[in-house]
């Protein structure tokens, strides 16, 4: 096991396209890291350039006490798993997981042990005869991840392993990765598009866009106490809703004012906007602090937005209502499933302050109501 640190890393291609902008990050021994993002982040970039396979620009990737940019990928002692498998067809489940390991001449005694060892972690004893083709897309993977954990690598590296699986698998593999880092405790970062992957999978969640890191840090903190609105809008599902307004003050209080409604903003949100009056800012309302009944964190007549209720979206014990406000801005809201008469009805959305947030305008605008003792854990380019 090892530190990774990333220390000012950059990759430009030809033609001066920046993939991957000066970024820096401490990845501690044993933890999970999930670097997440939309497509084009840098972020499967940024696992390559630790893994040696694509050349660092500018920068140092150190690997416990080396620095490693021009170490080959063998030599750095990591073991990495890719979306498609790269097994051998050819070869038995066996023998696809001590390849490496003979390549590396290790003792054909201590090959057979790490072997069984790794294929009694992940369930594969009744398959070791088997070639790949006989095996479900699950069993490839976990035999994928089985020649990692036989090198006994100082870090494993994930690229989007589980995009390729059904949704069922998904969950099931999900499960069985976070299960194997509670037992091996080997340092890994996992690379993905999925939010709910990386909120699940994560110890440290990193949120990617445009080759700059926007946000590192635990995934509850990332999504209640988010660094900016690209943040705030990529995690969580149905995402933020986000209207835009200004801020007024009338007397004691301190208003959000758009188009699609006016919020009286509690008083520990006001203190952080006290400088902010008059400014265009941007409100985002998390779904799940939209109620459709008056509660307990929801009640106040100056914390509601109104709209046309068009769709309902039925999920089990939940349901997505998208709501039409007047001026033609969508929200949507979860609730607690019910019976609705009708859509096109008039709705009352009563709003939950704690899954509010006020933003900067701009599609990376700063979270102004974070206070300074909040942990959003912020890394730049």
């Amino acid at each position: 096991m090892a530190e990774v640190v990333l220390d000012r890393i950059s990759k430009v291609y030809p033609g001066d396209v920046k993939a991957v902008d000066s970024i820096s990050m401490t990845i501690p021994d044993g933890r999970f890291v999930v670097l997440v993002g939309p497509s084009g982040c840098g972020k499967s970039t940024t696992l390559r350039m630790i893994a040696g396979l694509e050349e660092i620009t500018e920068g140092e990737v150190r690997i416990g006490d080396r620095v490693v940019n021009d170490v080959a990928p063998k030599n750095r002692d990591i073991a990495m798993v890719f979306q498609n498998y790269a097994l051998y067809p050819h070869m038995s489940v066996y023998k696809n997981m001590a390849f490496g390991l003979k390549l590396r001449k290790f003792p054909k005694a201590e090959i057979e042990r790490r072997v069984r060892d790794a294929s009694a972690i992940l369930g594969l004893d009744d398959y070791l005869d088997r070639k790949p083709k006989a095996l479900s897309g699950g069993q490839r993977q976990r035999v994928a991840v089985g020649r990692a954990i036989v090198r006994d690598p100082a870090c494993f590296l994930f690229d989007e392993p589980l995009s390729n699986l059904d949704a069922k698998l998904r969950v099931e593999m999900r499960a069985e990765l976070k299960r194997l880092h509670h037992r091996l405790k080997t340092t890994t970062v996992y690379v993905t598009h999925d939010q709910e992957e990386a909120m699940t999978l994560g110890d440290i969640v990193v949120v990617m866009d445009g080759g700059i890191i926007q946000q590192a840090d635990g995934p509850l903190n990332i999504y209640h106490y988010p660094a900016n609105r690209f943040v705030a809008g990529f995690l969580g599902m149905p995402p933020m809703n986000f209207l835009e307004g200004e801020l007024k003050q009338e007397g004691d209080d301190t208003w959000f004012v758009g188009e699609s409604g006016k919020i009286k903003l509690n008083a520990e949100k006001a203190e952080c906007l006290a400088g902010r009056i008059g400014q265009p800012v941007v409100l985002g309302v998390r779904p799940e602090s939209l109620h459709l009944r008056a509660s307990e964190k929801a009640n106040s007549p100056d914390q509601q937005l109104a709209g046309t209720l068009s769709v309902v979206e039925p999920l089990g014990s939940a349901m997505d209502l998208f709501v039409m406000t007047a001026n033609k801005q969508r929200l949507v809201a979860r609730v607690s499933a019910e019976r609705l008469e009708a859509d096109d009805q008039q709705v009352t959305l009563y709003v939950d302050m704690s899954g509010v947030h006020v933003f900067e305008p701009g599609p990376h605008g700063e979270n102004l109501t974070l206070k300074a003792s909040e942990p959003a854990a912020v890394a730049g380019g």
